[in-house]
């Protein structure tokens, strides 16, 4: 499962005994802009059990692995960063070469956020930070990704802050989180069924989302 000299490897720790259609579109989007970058994303933690929806089926770039993180890296400790919001030093491009693995919780898109982070952070890995603002996870990946191997600073990534999206001509839901801006302005988030999703649960909590 280790990924070939020099590539580094997204892994996400699925913390939660389900997979939401969130999660499952956020999982996507990062498997596809994984392939596309020539890195590896590698969803671990999965229980055997768990029945992946059907928009996770074949979808390229994306590697499921039942083990832990711990078992899958544990002769690379050192090798693993942690993408924690309590870090006290922020990612910078400089950690594209200290480190191949980069670690996050799922789902760190909680709103409030959870700390699901904490079940990690125990086990003792390096922690970095993305800044003050809570993301998705993937535009956690998304950002990290840009900082390590495009070597693009954290600081001059262009970034949109709780982005309202119209649902109709009448109403409106603001986004708690952080995105990336696209060219055009607009938040970057996958682009299959996630803004149908929020305008379908728009009078539900985030929580029940995620």
């Amino acid at each position: 499962m280790a990924a070939a000299e020099g590539v580094k490897t997204f892994v996400v720790e699925h913390l939660d005994p389900e997979l939401e259609a969130w999660s499952s579109l956020e999982y996507a989007a990062i498997a596809t802009e994984s392939s596309k970058s020539g890195v590896e994303f590698l969803l671990s933690s999965v229980p055997e059990s768990l029945k992946l929806p059907e928009n996770l089926h074949n979808v390229q770039g994306l590697k499921i692995e039942h083990r832990s993180i711990e078992t899958i890296y544990a002769d690379r400790k050192g090798k693993v960063c942690l993408l924690d919001p309590s870090a006290t030093k922020e990612l910078s491009p400089e950690d594209g070469d200290t480190f191949q693995i980069f670690l996050f919780g799922g789902i760190l898109g909680d709103d409030p956020p959870r700390d699901r982070t904490s079940e990690l952070r125990k086990k003792g890995y390096e922690g970095r930070r993305l800044g003050p603002v809570q993301m998705t996870t993937d535009t956690a990946v998304r950002v990290t990704r840009m900082i390590v191997q495009d070597k693009i600073p954290l600081e001059s990534i262009p970034y949109v802050d709780h982005p309202e999206l119209r649902i109709n001509k009448h109403e409106s839901t603001e986004m708690p989180f952080r995105y990336v801006k696209s060219q055009d302005g607009k938040p970057i988030m996958p682009e299959k069924g996630m803004v149908e999703l929020i305008m379908k649960d728009s009078e539900r909590g985030f929580g029940d989302l995620l």
